[in-house]
């Protein structure tokens, strides 16, 4: 029996220098371990006596177990389980945040693109990236590049487009593709003097 008692003392201490670096045990379990000690070197530990030796009566009350010590209650488990109205819901739920898009007639989200809108957007985003690349391929872009549809070169003189790249699609726009949507919204003149910005009143 005294061999079992040293070679507990030793396991605890080699978990107290391997988890604690040497410092000792918080200071609620110095007493336990106090307590080990003291009875594993106490004399007659190990003669057979007429009471039974039990390690409840060794250790008592001085280790602190890592279990839980009340039940988790039932709204708790719950609200782990399906969520919570207040934050999230876990369950599916209706969606009440519908609109109906203006142009397709699809339903979607408030606050986000329509999709099937979009989709032709990027379809057709693609098909001017194709045609770009097929036509300028990969040299190094030194002017302006312009997408034209067909018959709409016709609309601006020949002077208009000297100086710039341009690529035909052989299809007539969409209509839900704007020509302003190509336009540059910066200006490249600098403004008179006398121009004012919107919003100010000269002084005179």
């Amino acid at each position: 029996m005294s061999r079992l008692l040293t070679q507990m003392v030793n396991t605890l201490r080699m978990l107290e220098n391997y988890i604690f670096g040497g410092n000792g045990f918080p200071p609620g379990m110095n007493g336990a371990l106090a307590m080990v000690c003291q009875t594993a070197h106490a004399p007659g530990i190990g003669q057979s006596s007429g009471n039974a030796f039990s390690l409840r009566d060794l250790i008592g009350d001085g280790m602190l177990w890592a279990v839980p010590k009340h039940r988790r209650t039932l709204e708790k488990r719950y609200k782990r389980k399906y969520g919570s109205p207040e934050y999230k819901l876990k369950i599916l739920t209706p969606k009440i945040h519908l609109r109906s898009c203006a142009t397709c007639g699809s339903d979607h989200e408030v606050g986000v693109l329509c999709p099937t809108c979009y989709q032709k957007v990027r379809k057709e985003t693609e098909l001017m990236q194709e045609k770009i690349q097929t036509e300028l391929g990969l040299d190094p872009v030194d002017k302006d590049v312009v997408v034209l549809y067909d018959r709409e070169r016709d609309e601006q003189p020949a002077e208009f487009w000297q100086g710039k790249r341009i690529v035909e699609m052989e299809k007539p726009r969409p209509t839900w593709f704007s020509k302003n949507l190509l336009q540059k919204s910066t200006q490249s003149s600098a403004p008179e003097p006398d121009e004012l910005k919107p919003g100010h009143e000269k002084l005179g």
